[in-house]
């Protein structure tokens, strides 16, 4: 058990941090003020490797640990929480391919995004079909050696911009959870619809629209898996996935503490400056004792894969831990600043913005206790 960072991993850190404090925060108020794209500050996290971090070296990605790739997290979404969604989007749709696709797919499909900057997206969630994923309805039928993909996809991150979609669909909808297959569609085919960019209350620069499949075709040398084996794909995908997620928490909720200790020295009342008064010493002692916990539980769900471990039961904690603590925090933060605080021109409002959202994303705090439970009884 060691609680450093070796030389290398603080290398990578202050990369991470490096482009999160000159290149993402100096834009981060305009992207959330316009919804604009990022696109721009996403190519320097390509130049910079700080993207597709999940890639193997052997397909000429960088093949990072999940304890590197949470340390990055953590200062991307310090940066800006859209910006790391939209980053760390392109490794959870590639996610299933790294776990549950042959050589060939890996080497086909993963390849492309080290060589140039694509966009790739996660297609599970539906209108009808968010936390109960087994009752998904968008179909995937067979037709000679072509499936053929109808329904819809909601709240899908990068997807007016992908260049490859990573989908869940149904074989079998009696079967229900064992009828769910994986997909990849390559490019924007005919019959797929993108619909508009959704006006989000946070992250609002992560591109998020509804995806509408009319009769795609998609190879049958794309599905990832065998027939019914989806919704484990997916299941073990989110396993992977939730620990970058809970970092992003992790990474607002820092800065959010940072802000608040900045404006407790600054601000003064009744004589003082207010982080002398003992109940915003509470708050802001309250903010670093779980900001830390979270960070740690963080690590540990990250150490158990790169230790071939499952990680299920902690991923869940770290999860839902993290979530909820940066709600609190954020909101604790608006608190510190007083009417300050729900005004624009100060940084704390948008954060407690963007942290509401880890509340609800894969996997709300409430499914992630069902899960934690569900574990907890085995």
């Amino acid at each position: 058990m060691d609680f450093q960072l070796s030389d290398s991993q603080r290398a990578l850190q202050e990369t991470a941090r490096k482009y999160a404090r000159e290149v993402v925060r100096p834009k981060s108020a305009h992207h959330d003020e316009t919804a604009e794209f990022p696109k721009a500050l996403i190519a320097t996290a390509h130049e910079l490797g700080l993207i597709n971090m999940a890639i193997p070296q052997e397909y000429n990605g960088l093949g990072l640990s999940h304890l590197e790739q949470v340390i990055v997290c953590e200062e991307l979404s310090w940066g800006d929480a859209s910006v790391a969604t939209t980053i760390v989007a392109n490794d959870l749709a590639n996610l299933p391919i790294i776990l549950a696709g042959t050589p060939d797919q890996k080497r086909r499909l993963l390849t492309p995004f080290t060589e140039k900057l694509k966009f790739a997206s996660f297609c599970l969630t539906e209108p009808g079909a968010g936390s109960d994923v087994a009752g998904l309805s968008t179909t995937a039928r067979l037709d000679g050696d072509h499936y053929v993909l109808n329904g819809s996809k909601c709240f899908i991150t990068n997807g007016t911009y992908a260049e490859q979609y990573t989908v869940f669909a149904t074989v079998d909808k009696d079967r229900k959870h064992k009828g769910i297959s994986c997909f990849v569609v390559e490019g924007q085919p005919p019959g797929l619809t993108i619909g508009k960019h959704e006006n989000k209350m946070g992250q609002r620069a992560s591109n998020t629209v509804t995806l509408t499949f009319e009769d795609v075709r998609v190879p049958v040398e794309n599905r990832i898996g065998e027939e019914g084996q989806g919704f484990l794909i997916a299941m073990e995908t989110l396993d992977n996935s939730r620990p970058l997620t809970a970092m992003f928490s992790v990474g607002i909720a820092r800065a959010a503490l940072e802000h608040s200790l900045e404006y407790s020295s600054q601000r003064r009342t009744f004589g003082k400056a207010i982080r002398e008064h003992q109940g915003v010493q509470f708050m802001l002692a309250d903010m670093g004792m779980n900001i830390q916990a979270a960070r740690l539980l963080t690590y540990q769900s990250a150490l158990l894969l790169d230790e071939g471990q499952k990680n299920t039961l902690i991923s869940s904690y770290a999860k839902c831990f993290a979530a909820d603590m940066a709600m609190k925090v954020t909101t604790d933060a608006v608190q510190v600043y007083g009417g300050y605080g729900y005004i624009k021109e100060y940084p704390v409002e948008k954060l407690m913005r963007d942290a509401k959202l880890i509340q609800i994303y894969e996997g709300t705090s409430q499914v992630q206790r069902l899960v934690i439970a569900r574990e907890l009884f085995k």
